[in-house]
């Protein structure tokens, strides 16, 4: 062998997506719960937040980069470092750095935080499209509870914002726990075992 010569080694990995659906579906619905006063206080949800919101997409973000999937490596990645910054401000917010940070803390800066993910998950969800139509739907009442939480924070009509964004975030956790088991069971059985709705074919 040559010493131009290249081998390449290709590292097969099973398909990811249900791990970091399920990491969504659990943070969304825990935290929705306190959203909707079933539950109080955010101790055990910023659990969730870091494990199941935070790191199982982000393993699922590494690995959909090894399966060169740019769409959902990029979008596990983001809300991965998304549930990171929040339970990172919930623990802030309880006084767990101190309490001048947590006396300094701007909510505002949430907002524009929540504003700009709202951006990005608009461009996110019109690659959903070409997804199937479950993730498109997961993705759209994404949004609806991006733009509730922006509103939230910036004090825009707070009741009604909170309400919308709690039922948007509960409603993102079932369809999430179906698309995970969907994955699942689809792949396992090798065959559509629960529909996910074909790609709209608009631009692919």
């Amino acid at each position: 062998m040559s010493a131009n010569d290249k081998q390449h080694m290709k590292i097969s990995v099973a398909n990811p997506t249900a791990l970091g659906l399920f990491g969504l579906a659990m943070v969304t619905f825990v935290a929705s719960s306190q959203k909707l006063g079933i539950t109080t206080g955010l101790s055990f949800v910023i659990v969730y937040a870091i494990f199941l919101g935070a790191t199982a997409q982000l393993i699922a973000s590494i690995f959909d980069f090894l399966h060169e999937n740019i769409w959902g490596a990029t979008t596990f990645g983001a809300y991965a470092f998304f549930w990171y910054a929040v339970g990172t401000c919930w623990l802030m917010k309880m006084g767990v750095f101190g309490k001048e940070l947590a006396a300094a803390a701007d909510v505002n800066q949430l907002g524009f935080a929540f504003l700009g993910y709202l951006i990005f998950s608009v461009f996110l969800t019109i690659g959903a499209m070409e997804v199937n139509k479950v993730i498109f739907a997961d993705m759209v009442v994404i949004c609806v509870l991006l733009a509730a939480l922006s509103l939230n924070a910036f004090g825009i009509a707070a009741h009604t914002t909170h309400m919308i964004g709690a039922m948007a975030e509960m409603v993102t956790a079932l369809i999430s726990f179906y698309a995970a088991s969907a994955v699942v069971l689809n792949t396992h059985f090798g065959k559509p075992f629960l529909p996910m709705g074909k790609p709209f074919g608009i631009f692919k």
